[in-house]
């Protein structure tokens, strides 16, 4: 059974290493930096997932007062296949329905049949949108 609680600083180095076991990782982005963003969020909120006292998922929660987003949710491929991403997207959607979030946004790369076939399990679907983006702050 996964035990879940709020990320602890202490958590830092086997959380970027879980996103790098699950290819999270882009060179444009610090994973550290983004640990460090998020923990000055007040409107969401960083989930961890531990079995038997192993880091084993995480998810990073946001929520801007119009939409909910979901980032960095990442299962142990070593765990795959036992719910442990539901429990992830179930915990996600009940913080985010608890601050009054009408709909959640998600971001899937083109080529991660994987992550878009788990999130259509769950209810979600491909809208007709464009995503744009522009980085502003250049990571090192």
């Amino acid at each position: 059974m996964m035990k879940l609680s709020q990320f602890i600083p202490s958590q830092r180095d086997d959380v970027i290493a879980l996103w790098d076991r699950c290819g999270l990782l882009r060179h444009w982005n610090n994973p550290s930096l983004d640990i460090d963003r998020k923990m000055t969020d007040q409107n969401g909120t960083f989930l961890v997932g531990h079995v038997d006292g192993r880091l084993v998922a995480t998810a990073m929660i946001g929520y801007d007062g119009h939409r909910g987003s979901i980032n960095y949710l990442a299962i142990d491929p070593d765990c795959g296949g036992q719910g442990y991403g539901t429990v992830m997207m179930q915990a996600a959607e009940a913080f985010l329905l608890s601050k009054g979030c009408p709909k959640i946004n998600l971001c899937v790369r083109r080529d991660n049949e994987a992550a878009a076939g788990f999130y259509r399990e769950l209810g979600y679907g491909a809208e007709d949108v464009l995503y744009f983006g522009k980085r502003l702050i250049v990571d090192k």
